[in-house]
């Protein structure tokens, strides 16, 4: 499967190019993401990396949650290769992203991300399955609601997260592999009609 991958959900963003056995990424270390100048980083990311969008099957797009500004011009600019490539779109969130590795691994696996000074939380069944919004939980109930529970925490979130958190037993930090998206695509997980933004209101 040949795909590209977009992820402007934080102000380091990120796009990454699976072609056949080679790989290629590119950080984005923009504030702002604005439509015009994404797409120009994303033809001159396929330039540097010998490709064209001709090449890929599939785009990948992350749904949030995140900079709002930077998921509405990444999920337009994705919508828009899509549309005019005829390429298949499928959207994915970071709670689900962070939880890839433990597929069929704990029957209950709880996600946690930090944003805008709130701690938000996702159930998955053992599937990865999941049909619950985002629920914002504090601080002092994660260590007492949770601390039997499996939870999972995105290595690129733990700088914003309090230190008595992350030192507890049953939390596991995981790196995010656009690679990942792959598996999660074959097992039907990730979003292909209304793919819109997820915030946390």
């Amino acid at each position: 499967m040949n795909f590209l991958s977009i992820d402007c959900s934080t102000n380091a963003g990120s796009l990454f190019i699976k072609n056949e056995s080679k790989t290629f990424s590119k950080n984005l270390q923009n504030d702002k993401f604005n439509n015009d100048l994404l797409m120009q980083q994303i033809l001159d990311f396929f330039e540097k990396s010998k490709m064209k969008l001709d090449d890929i099957s599939n785009i990948f797009v992350n749904q949030g949650p995140g900079n709002f500004s930077g998921l509405r011009g990444s999920l337009a600019v994705a919508k828009g290769i899509s549309l005019s490539k005829n390429i298949s779109l499928y959207g994915y969130n970071t709670f689900l992203w962070s939880c890839a590795k433990f597929f069929n691994k704990k029957d209950n696996i709880y996600s946690l991300i930090k944003f805008n000074n709130r701690y938000f939380s996702m159930k998955f069944q053992k599937n990865l399955k999941n049909n619950k919004k985002a629920e914002e939980i504090k601080e002092n109930e994660i260590r007492e609601k949770y601390d039997n529970e499996f939870i999972v925490i995105p290595k690129n979130f733990v700088a914003y997260f309090d230190k008595k958190i992350i030192k507890l037993d049953n939390v596991n930090m995981t790196d995010l592999n656009h690679k990942d998206l792959e598996f999660l695509r074959l097992k039907g997980l990730l979003d292909e009609e209304l793919i819109k933004p997820l915030y946390l209101s």
